[in-house]
C-alpha cells in the first residue's frame, strides 16, 4: 500500500463536506459573516462599526461599514504593525504579506492573522489536495516531495517576531514541521531574497529528489525548471523526476505558459490546478480539471461581496451579497476577512460561470484594464486574445504588456502591445491581425471602437527581446515571489520604461 492511500484517507471527509458547496452556498455565507463579526465586536473598528447590533447579519454589517481601499485601512494597519492589538483584529497580528503598492505607496502591507493563516491560507492548501485525490484516485503524489517555490521576508519594525514579505514566505516559516517532511527545499534556500541565487540553489537541492509535485507561481516556477534542465542536461522534466504528476499555480494566468509546460513535461500522467490564493486570502480552486473555472470557497475565514464593474468607481455603487451575483456579469470583489480587512476591495474582478455550485474565472484587475477610449479591454480578453493568435500561427508567447498609444493631430489612436516569445510567429503581422480580429469576437466594445478604423486603429505588435520583462522585474527590485509582470494599464508609464529598455 502506498503512503498516499494511507494519507489519503484523511482527506475524504473533507471531500465529504465539500459536496454541500452544490447548495449551500448562502448558508455557509452569512455563517461565516456572523463568525467574523462575533470574533471582531471587541475590537476598536468593530466598536466603531457597531458589529454587535449587526448581530450576525447582512443588512445590520453594511447599514455602519463603509466599503475601503487600502488607503482607507492604511493607518489601522500601520498602527497594527507596530504592534498596537483589537484594532482591525482581536490581538496583535505579527505577520504582514507584502504585495504590490498603491497609487499613494510603493507596497501594500496586508495583515495576515494566526487565524487567518489556518482557517483560510492552510485551509486552501489541504482542500487543494482533497480535490485532486478525489479527481485522481491513482495517485502516488505523497510518494515523493513537494516542490514549493516562496518568495522571502524581513523584519517588521522592531516588533519581536513580526514579519513582513511575500505571503508565500509568511506560509513556508509557519508551516507545521511534518510537511516539511515533504517539502522542498529547505526553509534557508526557500526564503533567499536574491531570486537568481535562490534559483540556481533550488535546482541543485531537488535534482535527485523524487519531485511529484510542484507549487507557485507559472513563470517563476518555469524559470527555476529552466534551471533544472540546464544543470541535468536532461530534454524533458519527467527524466529528471519521473513521478513528476501535479502543477498547483496561481498568481498569474497559466495560459501563456501552457504550451511550455506541456513542451517541458511530456508523461500522459501531468496534471494541472489553478489556485487563486492572494495576499488577501485564498478564495478559488479548479476542482474539475475539464472547467478553467475555479469553485469559490465559501466556508473559510472570507465573506464576498460584489460590485458590478459598470458600476465601479461610482460614489454609491450597487454592492451585492454573493447569493445576489449573477452569471456573465463581471464583478469587483470585496472581501471581509479573518484577519481584519473589512469590505475590502481587493481589485480583482471576476465574473461567475455557475451559482449552483459558484463558480469563478478571474477577468483582471479594477486597475489593469485598457478603457482610454471606451473599448473596456480586461485581461481575459487579453488571454483569450493571444491564445488564438497562439493557435494561428503557432506562435508561444512567455510575457507581454499593453497600453493605448492616445491620440494625435489627426486623432488617430491605437493599442500597443510589447510581447516576449518564447517561440516567434513566422509573420509577426499575422500574429497581430489574429490577436485584433479575436479581441473583435469577445469584445464588442472593443470591435465598436475599431470599426472601419475610425476611432481605434489596427493594434501596433513590437517584439521584446529575450529576457526584456525579467530584466524590468529586476531593475524595479520585483524579481521573483509572488510579483507579476502588469498585464494592461491605461497608463503608459509601464510600457515607456520597458520600451526605454528594448532599444
Amino acid at each position: 500500500m502506498s503512503l498516499t492511500s494511507i494519507i489519503g484517507k484523511f482527506f475524504v471527509p473533507r471531500q465529504q463536506e465539500l459536496k454541500r458547496y452544490d447548495d449551500e452556498g448562502e448558508a455557509m455565507q452569512r455563517h461565516v459573516l456572523a463568525t467574523l463579526l462575533e470574533s471582531a465586536k471587541d475590537t476598536e473598528y468593530g466598536r466603531k462599526h457597531l458589529f454587535d447590533i449587526a448581530n450576525g447579519q447582512y443588512d445590520g454589517f453594511v447599514a455602519h461599514t463603509p466599503l475601503n481601499s487600502y488607503e482607507e485601512l492604511k493607518g489601522d494597519i500601520d498602527r497594527m504593525r507596530h504592534g498596537e492589538s483589537d484594532v482591525l483584529w482581536p490581538g496583535v497580528v505579527k505577520w504582514y504579506a507584502k504585495s504590490s503598492g498603491t497609487t499613494n505607496d510603493k507596497s501594500k502591507f496586508i495583515p495576515v492573522s494566526r487565524q487567518g493563516l489556518k482557517d483560510t491560507h492552510y485551509r486552501g492548501g489541504q482542500d487543494a489536495v482533497a480535490m485532486y485525490l478525489a479527481n485522481n484516485p491513482k495517485s502516488r503524489l505523497f510518494d515523493g516531495k513537494a516542490l514549493i517555490l516562496g518568495g522571502s521576508h524581513s523584519p517588521n519594525y522592531n516588533v519581536a517576531n513580526s514579519i513582513v514579505g511575500d505571503l508565500s514566505a509568511i506560509l513556508i516559516e509557519n508551516i507545521n514541521p511534518l510537511a516539511n517532511l515533504v517539502r522542498v527545499p529547505k526553509k534557508q534556500t526557500a526564503l533567499i531574497s536574491d531570486f537568481e541565487l535562490k534559483r540556481d540553489r533550488i535546482a541543485r537541492e531537488t535534482m535527485d529528489k523524487n519531485i511529484t509535485n510542484i507549487s507557485g507561481v507559472p513563470s517563476w516556477m518555469l524559470s527555476v525548471l529552466t534551471r533544472v534542465m540546464e544543470l541535468s542536461g536532461k530534454n524533458h522534466l519527467e527524466e529528471v523526476w519521473p513521478n513528476i504528476e501535479m502543477f498547483f499555480h496561481g498568481g498569474v494566468a497559466f495560459t501563456p505558459y501552457r504550451k511550455q509546460y506541456e513542451q517541458l513535461i511530456k508523461s500522459p500522467n501531468m496534471h494541472y490546478m489553478e489556485t487563486y490564493n492572494a495576499s488577501e486570502g485564498f478564495f478559488g480552486l479548479q476542482n474539475d480539471p475539464t472547467d478553467k473555472s475555479m469553485l469559490l470557497m465559501l466556508d473559510y475565514g472570507v465573506f464576498y461581496e460584489f460590485i458590478p464593474m459598470d458600476e465601479f468607481g461610482r460614489e454609491n455603487p450597487t454592492v451585492v451579497p454573493l447569493w445576489g451575483v449573477e452569471t456573465n456579469k463581471n464583478y469587483a470583489m470585496v472581501i471581509s476577512t479573518s484577519s481584519g480587512l473589512w469590505r475590502y476591495i481587493i481589485g480583482d474582478t471576476v465574473m461567475f460561470t455557475s451559482v449552483n455550485p459558484y463558480k469563478f474565472v478571474i477577468t483582471g484587475r479594477t486597475k489593469h484594464f485598457i478603457n482610454a477610449f471606451g473599448e473596456e479591454l480586461i485581461v481575459d480578453n487579453a488571454e483569450q486574445g493571444l491564445a488564438y493568435a497562439c493557435q494561428q500561427t503557432g506562435a508561444q508567447v512567455l510575457e507581454y504588456t499593453a497600453a493605448p498609444v492616445f491620440m494625435n493631430d489627426e486623432g488617430k489612436c491605437r493599442h500597443q502591445w510589447l510581447v516576449e516569445f518564447s517561440k516567434e510567429p513566422d509573420d509577426l503581422a499575422l500574429f497581430a491581425e489574429a490577436l485584433d480580429r479575436r479581441l473583435q469576437e469577445i469584445n464588442s466594445d472593443y470591435e465598436a471602437k475599431r470599426y472601419k478604423n475610425i476611432t481605434l486603429q489596427p493594434l501596433e505588435l513590437i517584439k521584446a527581446q529575450p529576457g526584456l520583462f525579467e530584466m524590468w522585474m529586476k531593475k524595479r527590485g520585483k524579481l521573483g515571489g509572488q510579483n507579476k509582470v502588469p498585464r494592461l494599464s491605461n497608463s503608459r508609464e509601464h510600457i515607456e520604461q520597458l520600451l526605454e529598455m528594448n532599444k
